[in-house]
C-alpha cells in the first residue's frame, strides 16, 4: 500500500498589504447613483432590461438579508475564498468581510461565478477595528472555535450576528476570538476534527440566516434606502456599458431642459 506523507504547511511569504479600507470604496456605478439618485438610474436602465431579469431583481431583494454576516481571517486558499462568497451570495447575505492580518484575500473568480458582484465586501487589516465596526452597527460577533463554549444552535438571532472563521490550518488567532463576544463550536460526529473553512462558513451562515429569518417573519430586512442603492446598482450590473447609456440619457434630458422654445416666424 503506498504511503503519504504529510506535507509540513509553509506560510506564504509576507506580502505589502494595503491599510485598512472597511467597507467597499464606492466605485463609478455608486456615484454614478449618488449623484442622479437611484431613482434616476432605473428609470433610465429598466428599458434595456427584460420583465424577467427585474422580476428576478425584485426577488432577491426581497430576500436580501444584512443582520446575518460571516468574517473570514488570512484565508489561504483562493478556492475557498471564492466558495465563501458564493455559498454567501446564494443564502441571500449581502456582505462579506474579511480580515487581511497577514495574508491578503483572493477568490477564483470561475468558482464565484461573478456573485461576488452582488454583495458587499469589506477587508480590514485589524480585527479589534472589524469588531468594533460591526459593534457600533448593533451586531453580536462570535468567533467559531473547535472548544467553543455555545452551541450554534444556542446563538440568540434576535439581534444582528456576525460570525468569525479562521483560516485552514491555524484557526482563529487568539486576539481574533478575544475581541470577539463569544465562541460557538458546530457540532461533529465522525472521527473528522473540523470541517474545510468554506463548509463550516455554509453551515454556520445557513442555520445562522434562517433562523433569523424566522424570528423576523421576512426573508429580507434591509432598510428601504439600502434596497434602492442596491436595485440602482444591480440594473447597472445587468446593463453592458451602464455608465455610458446613464451619462448619456441624463446629458439628453440636461440639453432637452435648456433647450430654448422655438420661435414662431
Amino acid at each position: 500500500m503506498r504511503k503519504f506523507r504529510e506535507q509540513p504547511f509553509e506560510k506564504p511569504p509576507e506580502e505589502e498589504l494595503p491599510p485598512p479600507v472597511g467597507p467597499r470604496a464606492p466605485d463609478a456605478i455608486d456615484r454614478l447613483i449618488a449623484e442622479h439618485g437611484p431613482a434616476t438610474i432605473c428609470a433610465i436602465l429598466a428599458p434595456v432590461l427584460t420583465e424577467a431579469r427585474v422580476a428576478r431583481i425584485e426577488q432577491v431583494l426581497a430576500a436580501r438579508l444584512g443582520s446575518i454576516l460571516p468574517v473570514v481571517e488570512d484565508v489561504y486558499e483562493p478556492h475557498n475564498g471564492a466558495a465563501v462568497i458564493r455559498s454567501a451570495e446564494a443564502l441571500g447575505l449581502q456582505e462579506l468581510h474579511v480580515l487581511e492580518t497577514g495574508v491578503r484575500f483572493q477568490a477564483l473568480r470561475g468558482i464565484t461565478r461573478g456573485c461576488h458582484r452582488w454583495m458587499d465586501l469589506a477587508r480590514w487589516r485589524d480585527a479589534r477595528a472589524c469588531v468594533d465596526a460591526l459593534h457600533a452597527r448593533g451586531f453580536t460577533v462570535l468567533a467559531t472555535t473547535p472548544r467553543g463554549a455555545m452551541p450554534l444552535d444556542a446563538v440568540d438571532v434576535s439581534r444582528p450576528v456576525a460570525i468569525v472563521f479562521g483560516n485552514e490550518h491555524a484557526g482563529l488567532p487568539e486576539a481574533t476570538i478575544a475581541a470577539c463576544d463569544g465562541a460557538v463550536v458546530l457540532p461533529m460526529f465522525g472521527f473528522t476534527e473540523s470541517f474545510n473553512l468554506s463548509v463550516t462558513a455554509a453551515l454556520a451562515t445557513s442555520q445562522l440566516a434562517a433562523r433569523r429569518r424566522a424570528f423576523l417573519g421576512a426573508d429580507g430586512d434591509l432598510d428601504p434606502a439600502r434596497v434602492a442603492h442596491l436595485r440602482a446598482r444591480w440594473y447597472a450590473l445587468k446593463v453592458r456599458g451602464a455608465a455610458g447609456v446613464i451619462e448619456r440619457a441624463v446629458s439628453a434630458r440636461t440639453h432637452g431642459d435648456v433647450a430654448p422654445e422655438p420661435q414662431s416666424p
